[in-house]
């Protein structure tokens, strides 16, 4: 069997089963499972499969069709320029995260902080923090993960980016790490946010990712308020904190910062659909 009929017919098996990136799917995993990249498939359309490369195949296309996110079977995902391991037990990188990395970056240049100290809170694959890094060459990172799965995912992360000097990781709840006397400059956070009762949240998300990184109580506010209201008191003068939350819950989020009266700027920054996603606050 040539590559093209086995591409084609994963393609069309994605679109039956109603997997809106079924192109993109068959991509992705096709070249994983060949170990080449995705504009290869393309370049070697006519060459023919060995019975082994074809059952690689048709295993990660089987896996995809039940729900397992393509990200889970590669074992990584693109982030803001960078591949990170991932795997069951990690919440998955979005794009749309993408934006606190912006927002702190435009902060160190604007600032012209040569040194910043940041702080990634449930950092998971750790990347938030370590995109950060890798674009401002002498930033340095804490990172906080509770879940050892986790864990050791952003150990391997660590290595992988070459991150090892200027980070220093905590296998350590939020609300439990002590930094004594340290302040930051910049503390990001996606922390849990989706309600516990939530019906929009999609079927195979609540399937195969991390249930903790997921949802919170209080209508997924718990860990937003708890975080907010303890290391607000770790911020550096003229500090930022950004931390990323649901749609709907940006006014409310917003007037707890408020609240603590000693941000000089509260505000709500929206994502490229318009919808409310990261509140910043700035000493």
């Amino acid at each position: 069997m040539k590559l093209k009929e086995v591409f084609e017919k994963s393609v069309q098996f994605f679109k039956d089963k109603k997997i809106e990136s079924a192109r993109l799917d068959a991509e992705l995993l096709i070249s994983h499972a060949l170990k080449i990249d995705r504009l290869q498939i393309y370049l070697k359309y006519e060459q023919p499969m060995s019975e082994a490369e074809i059952n690689t195949c048709r295993e990660f296309v089987k896996r995809r069709s039940q729900g397992e996110p393509v990200a889970y079977i590669t074992g990584e995902k693109g982030f803001y320029g960078e591949n990170f391991a991932v795997g069951e037990g990690v919440l998955i990188p979005r794009p749309e995260t993408e934006q606190i990395v912006e927002e702190a970056l435009n902060y160190i240049k604007s600032h012209n902080l040569v040194e910043p100290k940041i702080l990634d809170l449930g950092a998971g694959t750790g990347c938030i923090g370590f995109a950060i890094l890798k674009n401002s060459e002498l930033a340095k990172l804490v990172s906080l993960e509770k879940s050892e799965q986790a864990f050791n995912f952003l150990k391997i992360n660590q290595e992988k980016l070459e991150l090892t000097v200027r980070s220093q990781l905590q296998l350590q709840d939020a609300m439990e790490f002590n930094p004594q006397a340290e302040k930051f400059d910049i503390i990001v956070a996606n922390p849990p946010y989706i309600a516990e009762n939530d019906l929009q949240t999609e079927t195979n998300v609540k399937k195969y990712e991390p249930h903790a990184a997921l949802f919170a109580a209080d209508q997924g506010f718990k860990a937003l308020f708890d975080w907010s209201s303890k290391y607000r008191n770790y911020l550096k003068p003229k500090g930022m904190m950004l931390f990323e939350m649901g749609y709907q819950q940006g006014e409310r989020f917003k007037q707890h910062c408020e609240s603590f009266k000693q941000f000089s700027e509260v505000k709500v920054l929206k994502d490229l659909s318009g919808l409310d996603r990261i509140v910043k606050c700035i000493q």
